[in-house]
């Protein structure tokens, strides 16, 4: 019997997707960890499981739960390091940079004066992003000098972590974009999310229809899974002039609107490599 902890926040869609697969296997006991309703004694282990699926919405409650878990031994899926370095869009971007993965150019400014720069530099249309968070939220595109002093003002107003300005290429894209399915290094299916609205993501109203696994789209993303770390991965694309560029990757990827659209059973290849995991 393999004891899987379920770290979760809430139970969506998906969530209970994945709980349906894995109470449908005999070999799996699921041991549910809600990370907002305990508290986790550093000292000891959480939850007597032999491997944790991380499905946290938050990104800080995820990495700090999966830590203490691993810190006992534990494997989580994914782990901490791959979480981190998927929860921030700087160290993805740096880590795509580093491994000459095709992606947008970034600006990083930490003053207002200087993020205005930056969007000055970079030229307009341009987006303004949080490093952390997820759905399309509290991005800007921004098109003018006038535009930017507004919103980065704005974002100055909302706290510390949005005094990090991280200024992004914009990508003219042919009103889609991509996300393709991983898991391990292998890409299993992709998608196209499809908006009048420059924001494709399918929480934000983005239309879901299945994108071929080309050898080109299969290659950039077996590169982009091997430099994040491998594991249960959701990565977005854009199609630039010059190809396939990657925009982010996402460790706790969404896929309700998948299933149907590729005819693949994401929730259920995701159980196959929590197991798969477990037994090494």
């Amino acid at each position: 019997m393999i004891r899987v902890g379920f770290l979760y926040s809430r139970l969506r869609v998906e969530e209970k997707l994945l709980l349906k697969e894995f109470e449908a296997r005999p070999e799996i006991e699921v041991v549910r960890i809600n990370d907002g309703k305990q508290y986790f004694d550093i000292s000891k282990l959480p939850a007597d499981v032999d491997v944790v699926l991380e499905r946290s919405i938050s990104n800080s409650r995820g990495l700090y739960v999966s830590r203490i878990f691993e810190s006992h031994g534990i494997p989580v899926l994914n782990p901490s390091a791959v979480a981190e370095k998927c929860g921030d869009k700087y160290i993805t971007s740096q880590i795509l940079e580093q491994k000459n993965i095709p992606t947008p150019r970034v600006l990083m400014a930490f003053d207002l004066d200087a993020a205005l720069s930056a969007t000055d530099a970079m030229g307009y249309p341009c987006v303004l992003k949080p490093v952390v968070g997820s759905w399309g939220r509290l991005l800007a595109r921004v098109e003018s000098h006038e535009m930017a002093e507004a919103v980065i003002e704005h974002k100055a107003s909302l706290g510390v972590s949005h005094k990090v300005f991280y200024v992004q290429e914009y990508i003219n894209k042919p009103g889609r974009d991509i996300r393709a399915f991983v898991i391990g290094e292998e890409p299993i299916a992709a998608i196209y999310r499809s908006s009048e609205n420059w924001i494709t993501n399918t929480a934000r109203g983005g239309v879901a229809t299945n994108c071929p696994l080309t050898p080109e789209l299969d290659e950039i993303c077996r590169q982009t899974a091997r430099a994040m770390g491998g594991g249960l991965l959701a990565i977005d694309l854009f199609e630039a002039k010059e190809g396939f560029t990657v925009n982010e990757v996402n460790h706790t990827m969404e896929f309700r609107n998948s299933i149907e659209t590729t005819g693949v059973d994401i929730p259920a290849r995701m159980v196959d490599f929590v197991i798969k995991e477990a037994r090494k």
